[in-house]
């Protein structure tokens, strides 16, 4: 996955002191939040496969403590020559993402699940400060660039993201309406009966519009992730799901469907501002205690 445009940096008007940094290493991409002084903190993102480069990175903002945390904590810490604390992944989203809730004026008190959209998705209880991994599934935003690159020739996330804004998946996957007359079933017409079902007509396929394979696969993707946090959320008895993760960054596409399935499950969708650095705020945050 390519790295999106970086946010605009909150810490520009930060007036010196000790620099705290808290790094998210994931599978794609690694989330930085630099807190410097009594500044903003400072959100950054950088490839994740590029160890070396992104220690350098972490170095040379000379801080004096760093929180990991994520699948690649251990080498990114081996790599550093600094005073590092390792985190765990879903303490650190439960922190990260307690603050964000607070930075935008919601009530964080209550029990929620909470959704890391990242490569893949987990989802996470949260109970006071409880945080406890209920389930999750392959798919997220590896399934969205793998698939997508496969259909559409397209290997970058934020210009297949852009080209899916374009598309209409109606015309890629196939319908309740496409199978059953109007009123045969108490379901509507437009819920998804089959991801990319249409492309098994020959008749009905279209393979000159690869913007309508990309709304196909973000389709895909957000209606499953939907699904099994709604049944989750369910499950444990909550109505409120916390969204974060880089797969939902400028990706409004996949808002709109996740946001309207949980509506139409009785379930409350909050996305977080700044949701993808929740890990590594957390992490930030818990190594500043030590």
């Amino acid at each position: 996955m390519a790295v999106p445009p970086q946010p605009q940096p909150a810490s520009a008007t930060a007036t010196g002191g000790p620099v705290r940094v808290g790094v998210d290493v994931g599978a794609t991409l690694a989330k930085l939040a630099i807190a410097r002084g009594e500044g903003r903190v400072e959100y950054r993102l950088a490839p994740a496969h590029a160890i070396d480069q992104l220690a350098l990175e972490v170095e040379g903002l000379a801080p004096e403590r760093v929180g990991v945390t994520g699948g690649g904590a251990l080498p990114l810490s081996r790599s550093l020559s600094l005073d590092t604390a390792p985190v765990a992944e879903f303490e650190a989203w439960g922190t990260g993402s307690h603050a964000l809730l607070e930075q935008e004026g919601r009530a964080t008190g209550e029990r929620h699940l909470l959704i890391s959209l990242g490569t893949g998705t987990s989802a996470m209880l949260v109970d006071g400060d409880h945080v406890t991994r209920v389930g999750g599934t392959a798919l997220g935003g590896g399934t969205l660039l793998g698939l997508g690159a496969a259909l559409t020739g397209e290997a970058d996330f934020g210009r297949l993201v852009s080209l899916a804004a374009g598309g209409d998946r109606r015309r890629v996957d196939l319908l309740v309406s496409d199978i059953y007359r109007t009123g045969a079933l108490p379901l509507p017409g437009d819920l998804t009966a089959a991801s990319f079902g249409k492309l098994a007509d020959p008749a009905r396929r279209d393979p000159s519009a690869p913007r309508d394979l990309a709304h196909a696969v973000i389709g895909m993707v957000g209606e499953n992730v939907g699904l099994i946090c709604c049944a989750l959320a369910l499950a444990a008895g909550v109505k409120r799901i916390v969204f974060g993760g880089t797969t939902l960054r400028g990706n409004p596409a996949l808002v709109e469907i996740l946001r309207g399935l949980c509506a139409g499950m009785g379930r409350e969708a909050v996305f977080l501002r700044d949701g993808e650095f929740a890990g590594a705020l957390g992490a930030l945050q818990i190594a500043a205690r030590g």
